[in-house]
């Protein structure tokens, strides 16, 4: 009954138009939880798919062609809010990293249910605010390296 339960497997998408500046969201649920695009894979799913489709999901954006996996994986603690979507003996997440530069800025489709703000920000003010170490770590590492 593995399909009752999420996947413990994510993609994280740092979004961004020009380099110094990306792409964050406030989450509805926890309400001061700031992230760029993020969701579970879904079973039987690839991460490349995956992030094409929370791209889209949450942003309204296609990758197409453009998505860059960055070949990087981080394994993190499932967040004891979190953990009962997970079957009981999973407690460790791990995220797949994926990019995605624009030519400029682009009009997002807010998704109001994940959502509550969608600023383009500054990187070191989106690594402040960044919630989750993975995502801060994202921004800074593949984001500056170009």
């Amino acid at each position: 009954m593995r399909e009752i339960y999420k996947r413990p497997e994510s993609v994280l998408v740092v979004v961004y138009p020009m380099r110094g500046e990306v792409l964050m969201f406030r989450r509805t649920r926890p309400k001061h939880w700031w992230q760029s695009v993020t969701g579970s894979l879904e079973w039987g799913e690839s991460p490349g798919r995956a992030a094409e489709r929370e791209l889209f999901e949450e942003t309204g954006l296609h990758g197409a062609g453009h998505l860059v996996d960055c070949h990087h994986c981080e394994r993190f603690p499932i967040i004891h809010s979190w953990r009962k979507r997970y079957a009981p003996g999973a407690h460790y997440n791990r995220e797949h990293w994926f990019k995605l530069q624009l030519p400029g800025r682009r009009i997002i489709k807010l998704n109001a249910d994940e959502h509550s703000e969608l600023p383009w920000l500054p990187i070191p003010q989106a690594a402040r605010l960044a919630t989750s170490w993975t995502n801060r770590d994202a921004m800074l590492s593949l984001i500056t390296a170009g």
